[in-house]
């Protein structure tokens, strides 16, 4: 079956032609980010555990946010929350922090015909996947240890997060191939992050935003509706809300496609600008 940039499978094709290669590669990315490191894996681990240590102390203790979805909550469940969200926003940012330089950093590759540059960013979203999974399991583990437990509720993470790994892979397809022709957007990817940050409701609840004219804006962030439906269903044992599911899907399919394409039809001139 063909791979042209129109059939709407090419990109599940080429993942999967590819997929040894990819799985090389996306070692490579995870084993050169602690090569020479004391700590090496224990970062991985740590630096989530951090994060969370610092957001916690900041939002939770110092300004006091709470989600306010269950009565009850606690400073405690509001910090797993907060774990849970950044476990699968720094899916994303990791690779939007990344991507734009997944092709100038491999120009050997670039000048080779055969070689199939699609893996190059792909490996990137390999490699956060790798650190997202660690950070989600520990975020899990917490939730059914030392929080309210889980249910079935839990299995709707099943439908969360491949959108959200669509919205990976698009994402790394397009900056990856914009990084080449502008190289100033690895130089923008810092403030964007931060901005999504913030825009994907990670440390605030959605309650400061509805039903104002902000959030007839913000609604349209997919990473809000894959945060909010995780700890609705994770966290607090509630159904996931079914239209910002089915927005998550489309809007993963469609980022997919879409940067997919655009890598697909830039791609001939990477050689010439590189």
């Amino acid at each position: 079956m063909t791979t042209s940039a129109w059939n709407p499978l090419a990109p599940f094709i080429l993942l999967w032609r590819h997929r040894d290669l990819l799985r090389q590669f996306t070692r490579r990315t995870i084993e050169q980010r602690h090569r020479g490191s004391f700590l090496g894996f224990v970062w991985t681990i740590l630096t989530p555990l951090l994060s969370l240590a610092l957001y916690t102390f900041v939002f939770g203790h110092v300004l006091g946010t709470r989600y306010g979805v269950v009565p009850d909550e606690t400073r405690f469940e509001y910090a797993l929350g907060l774990f849970l969200g950044l476990a699968i926003f720094q899916f994303i940012g990791e690779i939007l922090a990344q991507a734009s330089t997944a092709i100038v950093t491999q120009p050997n590759f670039v000048k080779k015909v055969v070689f199939p540059l699609e893996v190059l960013p792909v490996a990137i979203v390999g490699a956060a996947a790798f650190n997202a999974a660690v950070s989600l399991t520990l975020a899990i583990t917490g939730i059914a240890v030392l929080g309210r437990g889980l249910d079935a509720h839990a299995l709707l993470l099943l439908a969360i997060l491949p959108p959200v790994a669509l919205i990976g892979l698009g994402c790394a397809w397009f900056l990856a191939a914009l990084g080449v022709f502008v190289r100033d957007v690895a130089n923008a990817m810092p403030f964007l992050v931060q901005v999504l940050v913030y825009t994907s409701f990670v440390f605030f609840p959605l309650s400061l935003v509805q039903g104002t004219v902000w959030w007839t804006v913000l609604r349209w962030n997919p990473l809000l509706h894959a945060v909010d439906g995780a700890r609705h269903a994770v966290l607090w044992q509630m159904p996931v809300n079914a239209h910002g599911l089915l927005y998550l899907w489309l809007s993963g399919l469609a980022v997919c496609f879409a940067g997919y394409f655009f890598f697909s039809k830039t791609r001939s001139a990477f050689a010439d600008v590189l």
